[in-house]
């Protein structure tokens, strides 16, 4: 690969990155503020944003932290949410992204907080349609993934998918 070819992949690269408090961390969904005000109209507190965790020297950011206080039917709840917006050239690479980042975090979670439940936040496009393959069903029930379905355009919760 060429040197014009290698500063182009790099500073690709560092764009999708971003600085703080001295780490780099992947750079923000570009819905991120739209799941973030529909947590907030859905009456849920962002408690992180992002949510930080550290466990055994690895560093993990997941999107956002919340929790809900008063309403009947989630009262006291904790979740984590990892922002996807599959706007990609490939669906599959998305997912095959989306999975492993949400299966690290996961685990992370049960050493760092496990009352937080980690939900993959997926706009209602795309679950509508990539989200109703048969295969992607199935991962989705084989590795016991939690969707937050959302609407970007109006800022809403559509579905939570336990």
């Amino acid at each position: 690969m060429g040197d014009v070819e290698t500063q182009d992949f790099a500073s690709l690269r560092l764009s999708k990155l971003q600085h703080t408090k001295g780490r780099v961390m992947a750079a923000k969904d570009i819905f991120h503020h739209a799941v973030r005000a529909a947590l907030i109209k859905d009456q849920w507190i962002i408690t992180n944003d992002p949510l930080t965790l550290q466990v055994d020297g690895v560093d993990f950011y997941i999107d956002l932290g919340a929790e809900k206080l008063l309403a009947a039917e989630r009262a006291g709840q904790r979740i984590a949410v990892e922002i996807k917006s599959f706007l990609g050239p490939s669906l599959v690479s998305d997912f095959h992204v989306a999975l492993g980042q949400c299966l690290n975090y996961r685990l992370a979670l049960d050493s760092y907080d496990a009352t937080r439940k980690l939900y993959l936040a997926v706009p209602v496009d795309t679950y509508s349609t990539f989200f109703a393959i048969p295969f992607v069903q199935r991962s989705v029930q084989r590795y016991q993934l939690p969707l937050l379905v959302y609407d970007p355009e109006p800022q809403e919760v559509v579905q939570w998918i336990p």
